[in-house]
């Protein structure tokens, strides 16, 4: 790999971190602390990330030489467990990051602590909570230790290995919890065995299990300096394990979501095992075991004698070596081993005297190309950075499965290629191979492909695309003959294919382009499908009625985005096509204006029709009228005519007969035109409907004259509906009479004993007088005596009672000249002290002004005045003026001028008289009385006080509108108080 590139770097982070107290013998890392086990039995802790060290001698007190054998420190860097083997045997040791002394695990004493398992979800600073340990001895311990306990919680044994009791070289574990508890799964390996521990429940639990069924393990033979196992942690969790065995690195995929049963029993949750052979890293040399390992998330570290050798855990390839710059009294020893910080992401190694970093720098940057190189596609896929390394393998699946001719899956993976190679090269590669269908696919996928704003190159690929499309079908129609009726024929299936993708498409394709490539390729079905994606719907329609489809025609023109001018324009074709369908389809619309369905339903009614068929047209119209109750008096005289037309006229009758208006105010009764419907039933013969119309039309004499060519009982039920008018009303039972007496074919007296009857139909309007003139002159009279007899009798009778009303007449005329010479004797007796009801001056004071009085005779020097049967009276000018001022406008105009013509005459009389005409000539002027009689109706015909002129003025309000200036003089408006001076008033 090129060295501008490296992935792993080293540095020396100390060069001296034993710090005197011996050479290190171990190392453990956790959240950028490092925890040192030296020689001569101390415990240096390096936290780099506050810049502090600690040092804790762990020999104090015990004999002989003393070194560190293990120690380990959980993720988070605040706990640490020890052992500390010597002459004196062992001893294990916990300390915290806060603690001062170390506080030994007396339960474990004698024992050596190979490993630990760390409960890496739940622990805290304050708590342990679950941890494992493994010894040499092949048992397994749990201990729990919280810090403000200052000691161990517990220590119990869990778990002792009986059939084969290796030493335990390394411990994992991981816990998750779960609806019924957690659940744990523990592994741990020995230098041949790597064994799986799972289930729900306390570790205790999952442990004691174990009894009653056998372990699960996976076994290794071979020998290796020192058995190690790693979990790598990917966000708190542990996605894949490593075992350094004699055999080689056993490596897989950690799956907890998978749960599934191994044969016996347990939960396996190992997924893509492999093992990694060493004889792949020595290059044909000797082959050498690693002493150490260390796991990242694509590499094995495994140190090899004095180097560091990268291994891709992916393709099994070293992709780099590492060299530690090791000062001279380091070198006898060399590199002790590797240690990694999961929770930092960094990895160490260690001599006597030094530590050593091990950055990592985007290991995951190429591995897109090791899992192409590999052909594991969808990994590299996952792995790529940009779109021209996705470009990169989608170019080698794609020319794989094009070297392989597998077409189509190459025109998948072309599509996805964007930058690599041009849409020009890739569908020139198709071309070439005359390849349509894999070109087909290709434009198919390239269009998923592509993003909404190509909308010309969209347009253009979808163009291409159905082209393709129409060629393949045309093909497949040549080459089978059969294609059309067998159902599961490809033919079939690209044309559902191809609706597909014109539907998909179709508010990109070019509309115009696309009906004509499918109209150039006869594809009629495809046209009107595509037409019907695009709202074309009279070319949808048409090509319906073509086919005869008068239901499918109709159901698109039901569709609610239909313009209602396309129900008008195919109304006569589909009426012609299925006339039940088509009228059902209108009765069902509520936006049809039936006026301009006129055309297709007189099409329709111009053919002939079967006798027992039903007339659509006429139940299309009923429906209208009666229902929809229309009042288009087209529709009404369409209707009419259907009716006319009929051989039973029962519906024309019931049709003439119904009041359309329903009794609406001022509404017709109906709302054809009658001239026509006359026209019409003249021209049909249907006479009965001509004597309706007649009678409707008030033509009683033509109604009567027709009825009696029909019917006679007809006739007089006509002659019977005038009600308004006696003459006509004789006239027409005239009419009836004559027909009845002239149509009567018998013996003569037969005939004058029917007309006699006829007489008493006709509720005495008709006398035997009025029929005698229809008789032959040479009937005998005897065969009329008793009518004539009868109708002398009423006469006489007539006579009687007029003689009586003459006589009442007679009377009362006396009776009226009485009472008018009595009116003349008359009087009103005047108390002298009377007041006027207007002025309140006395009546019979002398003097006074009589301008307004002109026209009257004074008496004496007393003004003229009237008095009422009430006893109310008034001077002439003061009743003159009140009814003026009360009356309305027209009435005192009227007062007013006839009292200025009276005034005019009487100046007249009294300039003749002057001349020496005599009083009696005055007094019989006419013109003066008539308007004096005139002037006395209109201001005298009743008392002002008692009559409707008062009652009239109950509605007036007190103050008229005029009077507003009054109002505001009656307006209380304050005064300025202050100026006015007060008053004590004594009492």
């Amino acid at each position: 790999m090129d060295q501008g590139r490296q992935v792993f770097a080293v540095d020396l982070l100390e060069r001296y971190a034993a710090k005197g107290r011996g050479v290190i013998t171990c190392m453990a890392a956790g959240n950028d602390v490092i925890v040192l086990g030296t020689s001569k039995g101390w415990i240096i802790r390096h936290d780099f990330g506050v810049g502090d060290s600690s040092e804790i001698d762990l020999s104090a007190g015990r004999p002989g030489e003393q070194s560190i054998h293990r120690v380990f420190v959980d993720p988070g860097g605040s706990h640490c467990i020890a052992t500390v083997v010597g002459s004196g045997g062992a001893d294990t040791f916990y300390t915290h990051a806060k603690w001062t002394k170390p506080r030994v695990l007396s339960r474990l004493k004698g024992l050596v602590v190979n490993a630990v398992a760390w409960n890496r979800q739940q622990i805290t600073e304050a708590s342990t909570r679950e941890v494992i340990l493994g010894t040499d001895n092949g048992q397994l311990y749990e201990i729990a230790v919280d810090e403000k306990d200052k000691k161990e919680k517990y220590i119990k044994p869990l778990f002792e290995l009986a059939e084969l009791p290796e030493a335990i070289m390394g411990l994992q574990m991981e816990t998750a919890i779960m609806s019924n508890g957690s659940r744990y799964y523990v592994m741990a390996v020995t230098p041949t065995r790597l064994y799986s521990f799972t289930g729900v429940g306390s570790l205790e639990t999952v442990f004691a299990s174990y009894l009653n069924r056998a372990v699960h393990f996976m076994e290794l033979p071979g020998e290796i300096p020192n058995s190690d196992l790693h979990f790598f942690m990917k966000q708190k969790r542990a996605v894949h394990f490593a075992w350094l065995s004699g055999a080689g690195i056993y490596h897989g995929s950690l799956n907890f979501g998978s749960q599934r049963s191994s044969p016996n029993g347990d939960e396996n949750f190992v997924e893509n095992k492999a093992l990694l052979d060493y004889a792949k890293l020595s290059n044909g040399a000797e082959v050498v075991k690693p002493s150490s390992m260390a796991v990242s998330e694509f590499h094995f570290l495994l140190l090899i004698g004095n180097k560091v050798k990268v291994v891709n855990r992916i393709s099994e390839q070293i992709i780099e070596e590492l060299q530690f710059d090791q000062v001279s009294d380091s070198t006898s020893r060399g590199i002790i081993g590797l240690c990694s910080d999961a929770t930092a992401g960094l990895f160490y190694a260690y001599d006597q005297n030094s530590i050593f970093q091990v950055s990592v720098n985007d290991e995951g940057r190429d591995m897109w190309k090791v899992y192409l190189d590999m052909k594991d596609y969808a990994a590299a896929l996952v792995n790529s950075r940009d779109p021209l390394q996705r470009d990169q393998v989608y170019l080698v699946q794609a020319e794989a499965a094009f070297s392989s001719r597998d077409f189509l899956r190459a025109a998948s993976f072309y599509a996805k290629i964007n930058y690599i190679l041009s849409f020009e090269e890739i569908t020139l590669k198709f071309i070439s191979v005359n390849e349509q269908d894999a070109l087909r696919t290709f434009l198919l996928r390239k269009l998923d492909n592509l993003s909404k704003d190509d909308k010309c190159q969209i347009t253009m690929i979808s163009t291409w695309a159905t082209e393709l499309y129409l060629d393949k079908i045309n093909r497949l129609l040549l080459e089978d003959d059969t294609a059309l009726v067998n159902r599961n024929s490809e033919y079939q299936s690209i044309i559902i294919e191809f609706r597909a993708f014109l539907s998909d498409c179709k508010d990109v394709l070019d509309e115009v382009t696309t009906m004509r490539l499918l109209e150039s390729y006869g594809r009629v079905e495809e046209l009107v499908f595509f037409a019907s994606l695009k709202e074309q719907h009279e070319i949808v329609i048409h090509y319906y009625i073509q086919q005869g489809e008068a239901k499918k025609a109709l159901e698109v023109l039901r569709k609610p985005a239909i313009p209602v001018d396309l129900q008008y324009k195919f109304a006569p074709d589909l009426i012609t096509l299925d006339a039940y369908e088509t009228v059902e389809s209108w009765m069902a619309s509520n936006n049809l204006n039936p006026r301009k369905l006129i055309p297709a339903m007189l099409r329709y009614s111009s053919e002939p029709h079967a006798k027992n068929e039903t007339h659509e047209v006429i139940k299309y119209l009923e429906f209208c009228v009666h229902h929809l109750h229309n009042e288009d008096p087209g529709i009404h005289n369409l209707l009419l005519s259907l009716y006319a037309k009929q051989e039973d006229d029962s519906s024309l009758l019931r049709f003439l007969q119904c009041k359309f208006g329903k009794g609406q105010e001022n509404g017709p009764d109906f709302f054809y035109d009658p001239k026509y419907a006359l026209r019409l039933c003249l021209k049909e013969k249907r006479m009965r409907a001509c004597v309706h119309i007649y009678s409707m039309m008030a033509m009683h004499e033509e109604a009567v004259a027709l009825a009696l060519q029909i019917d006679p009982e007809l006739a007089m039920a006509e002659a019977d509906k005038v009600e308004d008018d006696e003459d006509l009303r004789k006239k027409l039972w005239l009419m009836v009479a004559k027909h009845v007496v002239e149509q009567e074919k018998g013996t003569k007296r037969e005939n004058i004993r029917k007309a006699i009857a006829f007489l008493k139909e006709t509720d005495g309007l008709l006398k035997i007088e009025d029929i005698l003139p229809f008789f032959p002159d040479f009937a005998l009279i005897d065969d009329f005596k008793e009518e004539i007899c009868s109708s002398l009798d009423d006469y006489n009778k007539q006579i009687e009672l007029l003689k009586q009303e003459m006589n009442d007449a007679t009377h009362g005329a006396d009776n009226i000249r009485n009472d008018i010479s009595a009116l003349a004797q008359r009087y009103v007796v005047v108390d002298r002290d009377e007041d006027c009801g207007v002025c309140r001056r006395k009546i019979l004071a002398i003097g006074g002004d009589y301008r307004m009085a002109s026209g009257y005779t004074a008496v004496g020097t007393m003004a003229p005045f009237y008095v009422f049967p009430c006893g109310h009276a008034f001077h002439a000018h003061c009743l003159i003026s009140h009814v003026t001022r009360c009356t309305n406008e027209s009435q005192a105009e009227y007062i007013l001028d006839l009292h200025k013509q009276l005034t005019l005459l009487n100046t007249e009389v009294r300039r003749e008289s002057d001349g020496g005409m005599t009083n009696e000539a005055i007094t019989s002027v006419s013109p003066t009385d008539k308007l004096r009689s005139q002037l006395d109706d209109a201001v005298a015909g009743e008392c002002p006080f008692c009559g409707e002129l008062m009652i009239r003025e109950i509605s007036l309000p007190f103050i008229m509108p005029e009077e507003a200036q009054q109002v505001n003089s009656w307006e209380i408006k304050p005064q300025n108080l202050g100026n006015q001076r007060s008053f004590s008033l004594s009492v």
